[in-house]
């Protein structure tokens, strides 16, 4: 009898050392998965890193940038750094550049090997784009960015707002997103004769982050188009963003650089960016804003 009772206290110590074994086994993982999300959350709430993250249009490369930022950083109290990322239809992703330490709004490009136009393209290089965005995301741990597309680049940010936003939506803030001579509807001028890629962003317009305010931009070398995308494809735009945004604005700038290949490094549209989105250079007067405006600014030839 006494044989069996401790053979049952041992078996009852090497159960309890067992179990024990097995609960650390399970707490442990968790205590490091908690830490680690805690110190990640920790540095998203604390971080001051606000980029600007640009998309060019097509046939247009991670370069096509370089002036406009070039002449912002000529008067910039506060340089911002430069960082160009290319995805290549292999998935791969390469980088030049980098962002410069304690440098807290410094300027993405994210370019595409695919930079072909075409609604078909669109929607690929989207995709491309929500995969770049994660990993910004998870590197820098930003909490708000500002958003800027030139030409097709607009397009392709619509349609990361309007499919792909969501999922970032609870811990990343868009504050404003501007687009310069995109075309809305393509080639066509008129309303009546949309595309299907229009009629798309229409239909799902409601997916669009609301608390932002969203510039549409156009150039016009003739009062009808910047040479390239008509003027009435440009203010399409309202019918997608107008009443869903918190501000809407239309802003059309005509004479010198006025060409659409000429509009990212146009001295009224660079002022426009200095002005209302940047932060470190004079924008600290959110909220003034009027809701759904259109303005014209004009310069001599």
């Amino acid at each position: 009898m006494r044989i069996k009772a401790r053979q049952r206290r041992r078996w009852s110590v090497i159960n309890l050392v067992v179990w024990l074994g097995v609960v650390c086994a399970l707490i442990f993982p968790a205590y490091q998965w908690t830490k680690s999300n805690i110190t990640e959350l920790a540095e998203w709430r604390n971080s001051r890193l606000s980029p600007v993250i640009m998309i060019p249009g097509s046939s247009a490369t991670p370069n096509r940038f370089d002036t406009m930022v070039k002449k912002i950083n000529a008067h910039a109290p506060q340089k911002h750094s430069l960082l160009k990322i290319k995805v290549w239809n292999s998935g791969k992703i390469t980088y030049s550049g980098k962002i410069r330490p304690k440098d807290n709004e410094p300027f993405i490009v994210v370019g595409f090997q695919n930079n072909h136009d075409g609604y078909g393209n669109i929607k690929k290089q989207a995709a491309m784009f929500n995969r770049v965005f994660g990993i910004l995301c998870s590197r820098y741990h930003f909490n708000n960015f500002k958003a800027i597309g030139h030409s097709n680049g607009g397009l392709i940010y619509t349609l990361f707002f309007e499919k792909y936003f969501h999922q970032y939506s609870d811990r990343e803030h868009v504050d404003q997103i501007m687009t310069i001579g995109t075309p809305y509807n393509f080639s066509e001028d008129s309303i009546t004769h949309k595309t299907q890629m229009l009629a798309d962003f229409i239909k799902n317009r409601k997916n669009l982050p609301h608390d932002t305010d969203m510039y549409s931009v156009a150039g016009t070398e003739n009062y009808d188009s910047d040479g390239l995308v008509p003027d009435g494809s440009v203010t399409a735009g309202k019918y997608i963003y107008q009443g869903v945004v918190r501000h809407y604005t239309e802003i059309t700038v005509t004479g010198s650089d006025a060409e659409h290949s000429d509009l990212p490094q146009n001295p009224q549209i660079i002022s426009l960016i200095k002005r209302d989105i940047l932060d470190n250079d004079s924008n600290n007067k959110r909220g003034g804003r009027l809701p759904n405006r259109r303005l014209m600014f004009m310069v001599g030839n």
